[in-house]
């Protein structure tokens, strides 16, 4: 299974309280576990909202909404994305992870849908489609790579 794995912000990293180096050290030893592991396929840590936007969506109305944005345990300042083979592995995982802020801090885990989860709605014209743009977008980061 696939897993998003979202560090939330902090109002330090809202603030765009850099880590230090001995936390970068700790979260690279600890990515590096992962990558060696196979279960990283991605993951990053994010600017604060105030370089974000928002777009809001009612009907074909779309509005921009400028950060930053209030609600700070809302917010996420990075991400994995994992492949595991449960949600208690992930939730192992996490455990062995340092600390990704100087203070408290919050990581949630969430599962990706899989194309089971839609069930019939996901006729297999929708799944060629997600297959053919799933290579593409493979083959663009192999060529970035």
């Amino acid at each position: 299974m696939r897993v998003m794995v979202l560090v939330k912000a902090t109002k330090e990293s809202e603030a765009g309280v850099m880590p230090s180096t001995e936390m970068m050290a700790a979260m690279g030893d600890f990515n590096e576990q992962l990558v060696k592991a196979g279960v990283m396929l991605a993951g990053e840590g994010l600017h604060p909202s105030a370089r974000g936007k928002r777009v809001q969506f009612s009907g074909s109305r779309r509005t921009v909404v400028d950060g930053p944005f209030a609600e700070t345990k809302e917010l996420v300042a990075g991400f994995w994305l994992w492949q595991v083979k449960s949600m208690d592995e992930a939730v192992e995982w996490v455990r062995r992870c340092p600390n990704p802020m100087p203070g408290d801090s919050e990581i949630e885990i969430r599962p990706l849908f899989e194309a089971a989860d839609f069930g019939a709605e996901f006729t297999p014209e929708l799944q060629a489609q997600e297959d053919r743009l799933r290579a593409e977008v493979d083959a663009a980061a192999k060529r970035a790579g």
